[in-house]
């Protein structure tokens, strides 16, 4: 069926394909374009055309993950009317099924032959959706090199065109500060702020959050950490391996706060406490007036996933979807989140690139790598749009660290100057009849449907129990300091051993595999070979000392 384009959408439509018709070297065509502007259904519409004009037989798509490949095989239903083979792993023959084609790109390592073989046999026309993967993993990029060698036209989609760290990139190379390089006439670029600007997405808002830390350590010393001072030891101090990187302000915001006295109760009043009662308090004002509105935390690893997790159902009396790399059927987990109400989604490294969630609009943002991609990549989950009139506005709390500080500046750089401050709020917005009313109201003045009552969220005192708002610095009932400076033994601060995958390693282990990684890896990684690397990705970096040991039993 014919599908509406955007105005950017039909002029890099129209650009595409002259490029690749008219254009000598035209075999290869950029699109960079915010996350959330629309770059699937340009995609698909330029595929159609070429199809039409019988310009291409063929389309194959490699996408980042299970969840776009479904996403992709809609669109390009909707927009082209052909139904679109979806491999998400191993699956033989793809060329002779005689239908369009969407993989993983993890997928691809091993259809090497049967994806160079439906380029030899038809004029296909290849969609690389989010670019930077095929740099991400050596095997990656040299499988869709090989594979797409006699591909006829490569279609480039990137939502943050900022190469991996140390990384090179297959078929376009990166300028000087590791942006993507391509003429101008084979690239059509639509910024983030252009996109705010013709209201295809949402702005954003960056709440820089600090934390002061007090560390206890030995012999009645203590050090204080924030994101502006580094921990000062004492001198008897100084010379303990690792000491200093432990008491590092990110690796502290990183750690679980549990109540005094408890191993698994996490704190009210710790510092990710802060940053969540931050986050829902804008959550519940967006929700006045986009009732469906929901909140996502990026976590750095499955232990504070499920931290989180725990945190969020004391604070919000309602438990979370958590998804992570061990969470059983974590797609459908993340589809039911996408098409129903609940308030809060965690996840480790699961909604990323090209994970379509209209109605995100809140980021609690702690994660595990803090590479400007991954940044850009956690911005585009906050800001699409989700409905027309739509006018609310992202909100990313983050950590005040200078390097998240840095890649925000360069995101607001791009925005328009009428799209950064928001008006207020004196509104709500019915979730049955879409009614205006106001922000006081209890029924909504159009189909008499009643407001749900806020939710007190309150925080118990540790010394008596007693409950107080959540703004309360100390208690009312005993007068308990409730402040959120946060006091940590060197025990909770400090690594000692690991639990991964089911084995509970010493640290001398753990150590030691940290040491042999980066050769493994090298060395792994330099051969070429698919199965060794699918090991290597399975095994942690922490076990290898004890596969070692395993493999050579006598030393």
């Amino acid at each position: 069926m014919p599908i509406i384009l955007r105005q950017w959408q039909t002029q890099a439509m129209g650009k595409a394909l002259n490029w690749f018709l008219h254009t000598e070297s035209g075999r290869h065509f950029l699109i960079n374009a915010a996350p959330g502007a629309g770059k699937t259904l340009c995609a698909c519409a330029i595929a159609d055309q070429l199809i039409r004009g019988n310009e291409i037989d063929r389309v194959v798509v490699i996408a980042p993950r299970t969840e776009v490949v479904r996403q992709w095989s809609r669109d390009f239903l909707l927009a082209t009317g052909r139904p679109m083979l979806q491999v998400t792993g191993g699956f033989g023959n793809i060329a002779a099924q005689g239908l369009d084609v969407c993989a993983t790109w993890q997928a691809i390592e091993g259809l090497g032959a049967e994806l160079q073989q439906l380029c030899q046999d038809a004029r296909t026309l290849v969609i690389c959706d989010e670019h930077h993967h095929a740099a991400l993993e050596a095997a990656w990029g040299n499988s869709a090199d090989q594979s797409f060698a006699q591909a006829r036209f490569v279609l480039v989609l990137s939502g943050t065109p900022v190469r991996a760290e140390g990384a090179q990139p297959v078929w376009l190379d990166p300028d000087d500060s590791g942006r993507i390089s391509h003429p101008e006439d084979g690239t059509f670029t639509l910024t983030y702020g252009e996109a705010v600007d013709l209201e295809y997405c949402r702005p954003v808002t960056f709440h820089r959050h600090e934390g002061r830390f007090t560390v206890d350590l030995e012999d009645g010393e203590t050090a204080q950490v924030s994101s502006g001072q580094t921990a000062e030891l004492p001198e008897s101090l100084q010379r303990i391996p690792g000491l200093q990187n432990a008491l590092d302000f990110y690796r502290l915001a990183c750690s679980p706060q549990f109540e005094p006295g408890t191993a698994n109760v996490p704190s009210q009043t710790g510092y990710q406490a802060s940053m969540l009662e931050a986050a829902i308090e804008k959550l519940d004002d967006l929700r006045n007036r986009m009732p469906r509105a929901g909140g996502l935390v990026i976590a750095p690893s499955i232990e504070m996933a499920e931290f989180f997790a725990h945190l969020i159902t004391l604070v919000e009396g309602e438990a979370p979807i958590v998804v992570h790399s061990e969470t059983p059927h974590a797609d459908s987990r993340i589809a039911a989140f996408r098409e129903g109400d609940m308030k809060w989604l965690v996840s480790v490294a699961m909604v990323s690139e090209g994970v379509d969630i209209p109605r995100l609009r809140v980021l609690v943002y702690l994660p595990s790598a803090r590479t400007e991609l991954a940044f850009r990549q956690a911005v585009g989950r906050v800001v699409r749009s989700f409905e027309p009139g739509d006018d609310t506005r992202a909100y990313f709390v983050m950590p005040r660290l200078g390097v998240f500080e840095e890649y925000a500046r360069r995101v607001e750089a791009e925005i328009v100057a009428h799209a950064r401050i928001p008006g207020p709020t004196r509104e709500k917005s019915c979730s049955v009849c879409r009614r205006r009313n106001p922000l006081g109201a209890r029924t909504c003045d159009g189909c008499g449907h009643e407001f749900p009552a806020p939710r007190p969220r309150t925080k118990k005192c540790p010394a008596c129990s007693a409950d107080n708002s959540m703004a309360a610095s100390a208690c009312a009932q005993c007068g308990q300091n409730l402040s959120s400076n946060i006091v940590m033994t060197l025990h909770e601060a400090m690594r000692d051993g690991v639990i991964v995958r089911g084995a509970d390693l010493a640290e001398a282990d753990a150590r030691q595999g940290e040491a042999l990684a980066p050769g493994l890896r090298a060395a792994i990684l330099g051969s070429g070979d698919v199965n060794l690397i699918r090991v290597l990705r399975v095994l942690p970096e922490e076990s290898l000392g004890r596969l070692r040991a395993l493999l050579r039993p006598d030393g």
